[in-house]
């Protein structure tokens, strides 16, 4: 499978299922409060569907009033055709379907109008809270099954890798982290995010140095728009297993070996040993390299392309890793709290888009798409899942109409006020917040497709 096909895959399991619980939540809810659900589909079906089906219904039940009860058999279950998100059709109310004649006929006692303004409050709130438990529920099997691996700073003895935006504000490469406005780093957490979002940073520089970096306004801004990480770990040459026959095994490389220098040009991480091989390639080259605390000049000429032939020793096995195993108890409050952390965050992040920068960053399926990797990793496919579940979360309860958080705003005034907003300017705010988000949904995919072209 290539790779654009891998990642529209993970998209859509982890759409489909992001929106079979945030719809869930809205339909256990209802249910918990006796209204009817008249339909709950995965992805929308105009025209038709690929599937449903309607349960027959058995025994009718009736309230102590004589009114018939409603029941789940009440609900059509569906797959829709279209994957751009799933609905449930709750009675008596004005939402996506618009099906004023139900509205125009008397309210039903199982009619989502006809019940009081906190439990159809709560019915609105269920499929955000649902989102955002869901999302918990993963950092908590993220937590237990996989525990925590890192590097701490003050490990990593080379210190970092900059992009460019960073090495523009004067980071160089090797610094090591140190603190944001004043807050010690900790690589248990998201550091780099810290750094970014930070108005000071202060790094070590040659390992006595410090220096302070100021941080501009929106810079992690410009990293999303650069499409850049801010750092990464500088991971040092050593050798851990040779090639046959390769320009390293005739060169005499042992695994072990610390490459440092290639003519005398120091070599403190990968990215360096790269480039001065990739320059040279084809030609003869001194490697220098340490190895049982002596310094070894070799004779290697790497290829056209700069190889050597050599596997490079991880990361983990250079800088001593913490490695941190959670039992269910612990992964419990280990989950809560990085779901929380995320939501903090990622609300942070919005003041953003209400920039002209951040304006250009919004994106669309293919923005979110691009976020898997190329092959199926279930650690990676859980951790964006999760992510994109505390998005969906907190963009559903913005106060736009046609998205939850539109009804609690009304919902909101109908409690304040003690009367309910008119019908004709509910309807109205309906058909305005579906246009708005048409035509953001437009806008974003199209920033998407000039992105790709550009590219």
């Amino acid at each position: 499978m290539t790779p654009i096909l891998m990642k529209a895959l993970q998209l859509i399991v982890a759409l489909a299922l992001l929106v079979i619980i945030h719809e869930f939540g809205h339909y256990l809810m209802a249910r918990i409060f006796g209204i009817k659900v008249e339909k709950f589909y995965l992805f929308f079906n105009p025209w038709f569907s690929v599937a449903k089906w309607k349960p027959k219904k058995k025994k009718v039940k009736y309230d102590k009033n004589g009114v018939e009860k409603a029941s789940w058999r009440d609900t059509e279950y569906g797959i829709g055709w279209l994957p751009l998100g799933g609905y449930v059709k709750i009675a008596g109310m004005i939402d996506e379907s618009m099906d004023k004649e139900q509205l125009a006929q008397p309210a039903q006692p199982t009619d989502f109008r006809a019940k009081p303004a906190w439990q159809r409050l709560l019915v609105m709130i269920g499929g955000v809270t649902f989102n955002f438990i869901l999302a918990i529920l993963i950092y908590i099997g993220i937590a237990f099954h996989w525990g925590a691996e890192y590097i701490p700073l003050e490990n990593a003895t080379e210190g970092m890798e900059y992009c460019e935006e960073a090495r523009k504000l004067g980071f160089q490469n090797g610094d090591i982290p140190l603190l944001a406005d004043g807050h010690k780093l900790d690589a248990s957490k998201n550091f780099p995010y810290e750094m970014a979002t930070a108005r000071e940073v202060k790094v070590l520089r040659n390992h006595k140095d410090t220096v302070s970096i100021a941080i501009p306004e929106n810079f992690a801004l410009t990293l999303s728009n650069a499409k850049q990480t801010l750092l990464g770990y500088r991971v040092p040459v050593y050798v851990a297993k040779i090639q046959g026959g390769s320009a390293a095994s005739k060169a005499g490389m042992e695994e072990g070996d610390h490459i440092v220098a290639v003519n005398g040009v120091p070599t403190p991480g990968f990215t360096e040993l790269t480039q001065q091989l990739v320059a040279n390639g084809g030609k003869e080259v001194t490697v220098s390299v340490e190895r049982d605390g002596r310094t070894l000049d070799l004779k290697a000429t790497p290829t056209e392309g700069g190889k050597l032939g050599f596997q490079l020793r991880p990361i983990t096995e250079v800088y001593e890793p913490v490695v941190v195993n959670y039992s269910l108890w612990e992964a419990v409050p280990k989950g809560i709290v990085n779901g929380t952390e995320m939501l903090t965050n990622y609300v942070g992040s919005m003041k953003y888009l209400f920039t002209k920068e951040g304006s250009q960053s919004i994106g669309g399926f293919g923005a979110i798409g691009s976020m898997f990797p190329d092959r199926w990793n279930w650690l990676s496919f859980w951790q964006i899942t999760a992510f994109i579940s505390v998005a969906l979360a907190f963009i559903n309860i913005l106060p736009i109409p046609a998205l939850d958080g539109g009804h609690v705003m009304f919902l909101l005034y109908e409690m304040v006020m003690r009367k309910p907003a008119p019908e004709k300017v509910m309807e109205y705010a309906q058909i305005a917040g579906m246009a708005f988000l048409l035509l953001l949904m437009l806008y974003a995919n199209g920033l998407d497709a000039i992105r790709s072209f550009a590219n």
